[in-house]
This record gives C-alpha cells, sequence and structure tokens, in this order.
C-alpha cells in the first residue's frame, strides 16, 4: 500500500524540486556498524549472518518515512513497506538481482531468503524476475574492507531507491565491525535521516 504526497504542501518542497532536477541526486555516506552483538545473536538463532543483518537493515529502513519515500512519474508516494533486492552470487560468480519479502519474524524471513537464493541458483541472468518500487538495492562486498563504495548509474534511468552495501567483516581486539555505505536521493533523503538510519540499525542490530 502507498500514498500520494501532496508536493504543494509538503515541508520538503523546494528540496524535492532542487535535488530532482540533478543527473545525479544520490549522496551517500560510509561509516562502520559493529556487528559483535549481531553476529553472536545470528549464531544463537541459527540464522546466517548475511541474512541477520539483511533483516535488520529493512527493519530500520522501515521505521523512517524518508527512506520510504519513492518518486513514481515525478510524483512522490510513500509506501507502507519497503522490501529488498539483494545481489546473489551462483557458483560460476556470476550474480543475479534476487526479491526478498521482508517479515517481521526473522525465522519466516530466513526461509524466504533461502527460497529465494535458490532459485538465483538455478535461474540464467541478471533481472530474474519483475521488480516491485518499494524495495532497496542492497549488495555485499564481503572481499573488501572499504572506506567508501559508489554505483553504477544510469541517468536517464529515474531511480529514487536507496542502496545499502556492506563489506568484510572484521575482527580486531574481540570486536566485529563492517563497513557500510547508503545512498539516498537528495530530493527524499538528507544527512539528518542518514543520521537516523545508521542509529536505527545499529540499535536493532544491538537489541
Amino acid at each position: 500500500m502507498k500514498q500520494k504526497i501532496d508536493i504543494s504542501s509538503w515541508n520538503r518542497k523546494e528540496h524535492f524540486e532542487f535535488f530532482n532536477t540533478f543527473e545525479e541526486p544520490f549522496f551517500g555516506v560510509t561509516t562502520s556498524i559493529d556487528m559483535t552483538i549481531a553476529y553472536e545473536k545470528a549464531k544463537a538463532q541459527q540464522i546466517p549472518f548475511f541474512v541477520y543483518y539483511l533483516h535488520k537493515t529493512i527493519a530500520a529502513i522501515n521505521q523512517l518515512e524518508n527512506f520510504r519515500y519513492r518518486i513514481e512519474e515525478n510524483e512522490v508516494v510513500l509506501y507502507d513497506e519497503i522490501d529488498a533486492s539483494s545481489t546473489i552470487m551462483r557458483e560460476d560468480k556470476t550474480f543475479g538481482f534476487s526479491f526478498m519479502k521482508f517479515h517481521e519474524d526473522i525465522h519466516d524471513f530466513n526461509k524466504i531468503v533461502q527460497t529465494e537464493i535458490e532459485r538465483i541458483q538455478i535461474t540464467p541472468g541478471l533481472f530474474t524476475r519483475e521488480f516491485p518500487k518499494n524495495i532497496i538495492h542492497f549488495s555485499a562486498v564481503p572481499w573488501i574492507n572499504f572506506t567508501g563504495l559508489t554505483h553504477s548509474r544510469k541517468y536517464t534511468l529515474k531511480d529514487s531507491c536507496p542502496k545499502v552495501s556492506y563489506g568484510k567483516l572484521m575482527t580486531e581486539n574481540g570486536k566485529k565491525t563492517m563497513a557500510m555505505t547508503v545512498l539516498a536521493h537528495h530530493g527524499l533523503v538528507d544527512g539528518y535521516h542518514m543520521g537516523l538510519f545508521v542509529d536505527a540499525l545499529q540499535n536493532l542490530l544491538n537489541s
């Protein structure tokens, strides 16, 4: 479900109209996320760590209204719930775009993710299905402890989906961390909202 935003009375009207004219309206931040507690909780619940932090990422996104805005036909809509499209690697080292329907129960979500991973493994190509607009683009780069990350962008494609990527799991003095980059459309999201997302994510990973 979604609702249309009345841009004429929206407090972000000027921000949206300004940044929506940009060839590249996305901006991003990279930060380190503490995964110490989350890693142990994933092990205790017998949930794959990838599934665990993907679940908490989508949950954090859903807590924040600005990350649930999307631009459709030059209008802004607010979705009730956001899901994820994650890159999934196959044995031949190619990858396909998946669709992960969010579920509040992490064990039910794990079943959804495992079914989708299995589907990607036997489905060739990049685009393996139709994708809704109420998603985030999600990826993991577990081979690199990056300090910054950019995404390929087709400027003629009017994209407004936030993009979240994680790096290599690092351990130092008993503390586990991962680099995380989040990109969002500046007509919908500001640095303040980025900060809210990082805080919400860390709180969910620690809870």
